[in-house]
């Protein structure tokens, strides 16, 4: 016989029982129209805003079963609910804790415990990234001094705060000079001690503000300490029990009181700064002004962060979570652009309010992104480096690569759906491309500076107290390899020359004569030692008198030969008088980074661009690539310092580049006469061998690791 017995439907099922202890309060008015309450659960001292639906249903929450509470707010009021829509409260109340347990029910909650505890790598990341040390327990205190705090928070003292923020303004307008010269003279390690200091007192003072501001309204301030953001210290009041308080205009005062107490506290101080004489008092004016101005306009005031900022917009906007729901709405317009799925927005707003929160929650990743950036790299700069590497990949991973991999797993569960979408299939498409972009390889147009130069060149410079005697080779004169090119002569050399001759003369006549006579015979041997002395004195004479007859090392063409030459005058020191430019040809000389040489290899084809607008344009060919970086650059015109492209830094008269560059030499595939006979500073476009884009950035990151990490 077939069973007819059918299982409870849920909306017949008796409603479990509220919590005792729950409290319900009314709340402001929404911007909608619509009453709305707050729920509060005294355990764990948390509040939750219920709008007129809910608090309908939980007035009703006697009647036993979903489907009477339904049909009671059908009769006695305006609104329409289902069963199931009074079942979805039911499971609201259930996941937050706000019903009675059931009997049994120890197995589900210790389940639900360790599900949110983690395991202990997730309580570790978790209290990593942030945690809370309550310090003071400061409500009966408060309570005490909040009364005698009147003046501080009367119009009077309003006006006079406003009158003292004019004042001092004008005062620092005068002695801007001085204000700024003070900034400057704080930027050392004692001056950054005296502001972490000086912050650490006026967030104090911050929150304090806060807790005053609260128990003056009549809420309870249980705890005060101090909160950890990855590490970075944070001072935070417990003030949750604003959420009380219903009118609006409260609760922006308590949000609004921390940084109202610092921009007094600025504005005081600034005109004690311009009015005290110099000395600590002064110096500690100008610490507290500098200090709460950017603590204030910089860190507290953003709405992208949960720090003042944020809670003065959510509750100015009347939008309680406001960074969630503003994420859910962007996630959606997100994915109604990119697929055209059709789905009704999370929640329905005005248009321009819905435009605003979704540009919001754009804004608010960017500047996370930015400042998650920041504080692993600040991480890993001030950890050792094995943690900081490990503390690095754990900001990147929580912050970055979490929130996308799981918006990722979301479009995975939508696929069925997606692929039959053709907006949808457009998005992939260009995805696709997008990627391609990074893996399919793609020729390589390389750039760097470059320098254009005949192959071999030597200048001719004056030798000391030279005179010029003849000049035996003409401006632009065609030369043999061993031609005399000019002819000098010095009295001074002469002298030098006969002195080592005559010297030399008389050291071998006695060092022949010595071994023959008695009385010579003691100086015989120190008389050869000098007579070697003589010999290598008289080579440097005639090394040196080969200065001031220069030859030709190879054939080429006589250059830039001064047009003041001429026999008899007399020549200043390295004063350059010509140039002998190789019949060898041109040469190109460029320094390529460390990422692109790996892209070029000899017999690649390139184009030299001169920089001047009549300079030469010439097909080239990579000859040579250096196996090591350069350490030092030879040739200035190429560096940053007098106008290259190449980053470098002198020392000690030797340039020196900043980051790693490998010499490249090439040569032209066809003569330019003109070209041959100047130097020319340009750029070169090489074409390299063809490479993913994204290969190029992988191995950065993987080379970059590798160094940092020591392997």
């Amino acid at each position: 016989m077939q069973s007819l017995a059918r299982s409870t439907a849920p909306s017949a099922m008796p409603l479990p029982a509220l919590r005792e202890e729950l409290a319900l309060l009314p709340g402001p008015v929404l911007a909608d129209g619509q009453p709305s309450h707050t729920l509060h659960d005294p355990v764990r001292n948390q509040f939750f805003q219920i709008d007129w639906p809910t608090f309908e249903v939980l007035s009703r929450w006697h009647l036993g079963n979903a489907a009477a509470v339904a049909a009671a707010l059908g009769s006695e009021t305006t609104l329409q609910m289902s069963a199931d829509e009074v079942m979805e409260i039911v499971e609201f109340l259930s996941d937050n804790q706000l019903l009675q347990p059931l009997p049994g029910s120890a197995a589900a909650f210790a389940a639900n415990l360790r599900k949110r505890r983690g395991t202990l790598w997730q309580w570790l990341l978790h209290n990593y990234l942030f945690f809370r040390i309550p310090l003071l327990k400061p409500d009966r205190w408060l309570g005490s001094w909040a009364p005698r705090l009147d003046f501080f928070y009367s119009r009077t003292f309003l006006f006079l705060t406003l009158g003292a923020f004019g004042w001092g303004a004008v005062e620092v307008y005068r002695q801007w000079d001085r204000f700024a010269a003070t900034i400057v003279d704080t930027m050392s390690w004692s001056g950054v001690v005296s502001y972490g200091v000086t912050l650490a007192a006026v967030k104090t003072l911050h929150e304090l503000g806060h807790a005053f501001t609260a128990k003056r309204l009549g809420c309870k301030v249980p705890t005060m300490g101090v909160a950890f953001l990855v590490m970075w210290p944070v001072a935070y009041t417990d003030t949750n029990e604003v959420w009380k308080l219903t009118e609006r205009r409260q609760r922006l005062a308590v949000v609004a009181a921390g940084i109202l107490t610092e921009l007094t506290v600025a504005a005081w101080s600034t005109l004690a700064w311009a009015l005290l004489p110099d000395g600590t008092p002064k110096s500690l004016a100008f610490l507290l002004a500098t200090t709460t101005w950017v603590a204030s306009v910089a860190i507290n005031t953003s709405p992208f962060m949960r720090f003042d900022g944020y809670f003065l917009l959510s509750d100015w906007l009347e939008m309680p979570n406001l960074h969630a729901r503003a994420f859910a709405l962007a996630r959606w317009d997100m994915r109604e652009r990119l697929f055209g799925l059709g789905i009704p927005a999370p929640e329905h707003f005005p248009r321009p309010r819905k435009t605003g929160l979704i540009l919001f929650a754009y804004a608010t990743w960017i500047y996370r992104l930015t400042v998650f950036l920041g504080i692993a790299a600040l991480v890993y700069a001030f950890f050792i480096k094995a943690v900081g590497i490990m503390l690095f990949a754990v900001e990147i991973g929580w912050f970055v690569f979490l929130p996308l991999y799981r918006e990722l797993k979301i479009w995975k569960t939508m696929w069925p759906v997606l692929r039959r979408l053709p907006r949808a299939r457009g998005s992939m498409a260009v995805a696709l491309a997008a990627a391609a972009l990074f893996a399919v390889p793609l020729p390589a147009r390389l750039t760097a500076g470059a320098l254009l130069r005949p192959a071999a060149q030597l200048v001719i410079y004056a030798p000391p107290h030279a005179q010029v005697v003849a000049l035996p080779v003409a401006e632009g004169q065609h030369v043999a390899a061993g031609t005399l090119l000019l002819k000098m002569t010095s009295p001074d050399l002469s002298s030098r020359r006969n002195s080592a001759a005559a010297r030399a003369d008389s050291l071998r006549w006695l060092a022949t004569s010595g071994a023959f006579d008695k009385d010579l015979q003691a100086q015989w041997q120190v008389a050869n030692v000098q007579l070697s002395a003589a010999k290598a004195e008289m080579a440097a004479v005639q090394a040196d008198a080969a200065r001031y007859a220069p030859a030709a090392p190879f054939s080429g063409v006589l250059r830039d030969l001064s047009p003041d030459l001429r026999p008899g005058i007399w020549l200043s020191a390295r004063e350059p008088l010509a140039t002998l430019i190789a019949d060898q040809g041109e040469l190109v000389i460029a320094y390529v980074d460390e990422d692109d040489v790996r892209r070029i290899s000899a017999g690649d084809s390139a184009t030299f661009y001169a920089d001047s607008p009549g300079g030469p344009v010439m097909p080239l060919k990579v000859v040579g690539i250096d196996s090591d970086a350069s350490r030092v650059l030879p040739e200035p015109e190429l560096a940053t310092l007098f106008g290259g492209s190449v980053v470098a830094r002198e020392k000690h008269g030797e340039l020196y580049p900043e980051r790693p560059v490998y010499r490249v030499t090439l040569k032209p595939t066809t003569s330019n006469a003109t070209a041959s006979q100047h130097t020319w500073r340009g750029k070169i476009v090489i074409s390299g061998r063809w490479m993913p884009p994204g290969l190029r950035y992988a191995r950065s990151a993987l080379g970059l690791f590798r160094r940092e990490a020591g392997f």
